[in-house]
């Protein structure tokens, strides 16, 4: 077993029920991952969907998550995840012709993003 652990400082946001559908979301985090923190905040406004707000929102949020809890420089980080997960869909029920109803699903999604620091350093238990 080794002495030293090495491990990246970092922190995450948390996009719960979001009304989108998460292959939409994917586009937009497809491209994010693995940039650094100004690129990945400069990106998402150039393209041309309504969920790109709401990217950029996480990642201000990731941002000042590592600027509080563990004191990181927002020019050190960079996007080390940014996971999209199919959540629960929202049921709803359209009328059609003689009485019956036809279900509608409305997709809701989770996305996790992550920041990590350039910065390695030594954790001492």
């Amino acid at each position: 077993m080794r002495n030293k652990k090495k491990s990246e400082i970092g922190a995450r946001a948390l996009g719960k029920n979001i009304r989108a559908s998460a292959i939409k979301i994917r586009r937009i985090t497809d491209r994010i991952r693995g940039c650094s923190y100004g690129e990945a905040l400069v990106s998402p406004e150039f393209m041309p969907y309504k969920t790109c707000y709401l990217i950029s929102q996480l990642i201000l949020s990731a941002a000042a998550n590592a600027n509080t809890n563990f004191g990181l420089d927002k020019s050190d980080l960079f996007i080390s995840e940014a996971r999209v997960e199919s959540s629960a869909y929202l049921k709803r029920f359209r009328p059609r012709a003689q009485g019956r109803g036809y279900p509608i699903k409305k997709p809701t999604c989770k996305v996790t993003i992550k920041s990590d620091s350039n910065f390695i350093g030594e954790i001492e238990e």
